[in-house]
């Protein structure tokens, strides 16, 4: 992965879970209210990720970190 791909992503999630943040804060003003919008990013974001280290040539040994 380039330096670039690899801030374009880290920059795409974080921009999403932000997001996902402020929808959780409005939730918890109004419940009726973006009531699933967080958990089911924070979700996806996760599923990304393991898919992205189930793939990688050494899983074991794949970073946290990498998007």
């Amino acid at each position: 992965m380039t330096w670039g791909g690899h801030g374009l992503g880290a920059v795409k999630i974080g921009a999403e879970l932000i997001s996902a943040g402020c929808a959780a804060m409005v939730h918890a003003i109004v419940p009726g209210l973006f009531t699933d919008t967080a958990g089911r990013t924070v979700a996806r974001i996760y599923d990304h990720i393991q898919s992205r280290k189930a793939s990688a040539a050494n899983p074991e040994s794949w970073p946290d970190y990498e998007i």
